[in-house]
């Protein structure tokens, strides 16, 4: 999470470097040029066909004629890419989707009302100061991946599909958003993106829109909760440091009772674990030892360890 006044910022730097009027990164669409030439090619056809019947009595009644049987012979017969589903109306109500490839619509009868792309679509959308439950003003990019699958309930249940998803993701990511606290929105991302997904299943199944995937891509907290949040992570892991070293030292007393019991049974191993104390004070570097007396019985008794 970065805070808003940096992502702001970098905003500013990137707008300022990049060249005049450059924005995000837009990958080639494909071309529907072969739709629009298919159209030209059946106009002239037909048009050129009948000029070239009636060559002998061309007059500009014939002209007129020749072209709007063009016109109509292109109205008629058409082509939709692979990727794109047409819904015709006839006299206004819905008749059937044509397409992929060549179709044909009766003329002033039928209407080519929409044209349906099939494919993955990409929409980024943000949710400006949503505020979490714990009343947390939060700035979330996300981007959404969809796809239509039913193109008569695209056209004919909701006006603009694009838009009216658009506007659902970001009424969904604030929803989502403000169920939980602030503390949660980094550690639980993916079940955030389960639970708009959900949403925005539950809104736009009946719209024929399919919602594969929701991604939040930043979250922008205020500056000056940065500070907060800091020290409050930093008293965290100090406690935990604290608990560790109690549970260690808990474990090292409970060592040395078991310890001292072994000892208090047995009076040759606390002699050899004094001889063993002395021994590890002078290996490394010797020198003089100055013990109590009663360090001095060990020694004194060491032949009696090996019988």
């Amino acid at each position: 999470m970065r805070s808003k006044s940096k992502r702001n910022e970098e905003k500013r730097v990137e707008s300022a470097v990049r060249p005049k009027g450059m924005v995000a990164p837009v990958g080639r669409k494909t071309s529907r040029n072969s739709v629009y030439i298919f159209a030209a090619s059946v106009f002239l056809i037909v048009a050129g066909a009948i000029l070239a019947a009636l060559w002998s009595m061309l007059t500009s009644t014939v002209v007129i004629v020749a072209v709007m049987a063009g016109a109509v012979a292109a109205f008629s017969i058409r082509i939709a890419p692979q990727w794109e589903r047409v819904v015709v109306l006839r006299l206004g109500n819905f008749n059937r989707i044509a397409g992929p490839g060549l179709y044909f619509v009766v003329p002033v009868v039928e209407h080519a009302t929409a044209h349906i792309d099939q494919r993955m679509i990409t929409t980024p959308f943000t949710a400006e100061e949503a505020l979490t439950a714990d009343l947390v003003p939060l700035d979330i990019d996300a981007v959404l991946f969809w796809m239509v699958w039913n193109p008569k309930d695209a056209c004919v249940e909701v006006e603009d599909y694009a838009s009216a998803i658009w506007w659902a993701a970001q009424t969904a990511l604030r929803d989502a958003v403000g169920r939980i606290n602030l503390a949660e929105v980094a550690t639980r991302r993916e079940q955030l993106d389960g639970e708009i997904k959900d949403i925005l299943d539950e809104k736009t199944r009946s719209w024929g829109i399919s919602v594969v995937s929701v991604e939040i891509r930043d979250i922008a907290i205020p500056k000056e909760l940065q500070d907060a949040m800091s020290k409050e992570a930093q008293a965290e892991r100090e406690r935990n440091a604290r608990l560790l070293l109690a549970e260690i030292e808990k474990d090292i007393s409970e060592m040395f009772v078991d310890a001292a019991a072994v000892y208090d049974r047995n009076d040759k191993a606390l002699q050899l674990r004094t001889m063993n104390l002395i021994y590890e004070s002078v290996k490394e570097k010797g020198g003089l030892v100055i013990a109590p007396s009663a360090f001095g019985e060990a020694f004194n008794n060491i032949d009696s360890f090996l019988k």
